[in-house]
């Protein structure tokens, strides 16, 4: 629940202007577009157009090579996640998803987790609303590529918020928490949850999963060995 660096801000302009290069075939590979092109398309000018680009390649959704008559895009793994969270947004005003399923293997944490999950302003709300005083100390994920793509799905789910907090010497940032069951080797765990803070170290291709137990041992599981997380509405 560490701070970190803030990615540039990409507007709903911007990702319209993804959306646009995505459609004409920048998810399967670099294609060469002018921004003439990407204007009409925008219904709006050159300039203007160039300059979306430009955000979007420094957001890291865009791999962007500049050439005399024009440029080479493709959509990044970053843009694809940004796409598909568009994606998973909509999907709320016509369906209503039950659960996402993830994919991936148990790594080793920075430690941050056992003194973060064990402070009172956190626990106290995990013991009201998750129902349960956490181990101190996360399992952490490292998600498959195309896990990746898909965890954009759960900000569709219903989650418990947890709210920040201060003390005499700074302020707590908030999280959200997504009901979650794990698998690994035949082994199930009901009744953990993903926590996913507001600011954090970790990026979108790793999960942090807290429970009432040692998932470790719980599942017998170590370094390296697949797990999957199926992330579902809280009931």
């Amino acid at each position: 629940m560490s701070e970190s660096a803030q990615t540039p801000a990409v507007g709903h302009d911007e990702l319209a202007a993804l959306r646009r290069v995505a459609l004409d075939g920048g998810l399967t590979g670099p294609i060469k577009i002018s921004c003439s092109g990407l204007a009409a398309g925008l219904e709006t000018s050159g300039q203007t157009a160039s300059r979306r680009l430009q955000r979007l390649d420094e957001a890291g959704y865009l791999d962007r090579d500049v050439v005399s008559d024009g440029q080479w895009v493709s959509v990044t793994d970053a843009g694809e996640a940004a796409l598909r969270a568009e994606y998973a947004a909509y999907r709320t005003l016509f369906e209503s998803p039950e659960s996402v399923t993830l994919e991936g293997s148990v790594t080793g944490g920075m430690g941050e987790g056992k003194h973060y999950i064990s402070l009172p302003g956190y626990m106290s709300q995990f013991r009201e609303r998750l129902g349960y005083e956490p181990y101190p100390g996360t399992l952490n994920v490292d998600l498959t590529p195309d896990s990746v793509r898909t965890r954009a799905g759960i900000r569709s789910l219903d989650a418990v918020p947890i709210d920040a907090w201060e003390d005499d010497e700074r302020t707590f940032g908030s999280a959200t928490c997504y009901a979650a069951r794990l698998t690994a080797d035949g082994e199930t765990y009901e009744g953990a949850h993903i926590i996913v803070p507001d600011r954090t170290h970790h990026d979108e291709t790793q999960l942090e999963v807290i429970a009432p137990d040692r998932l470790r041992d719980a599942l017998g599981v170590g370094d390296g060995d697949d797990v999957v997380v199926t992330v579902e509405e809280v009931q």
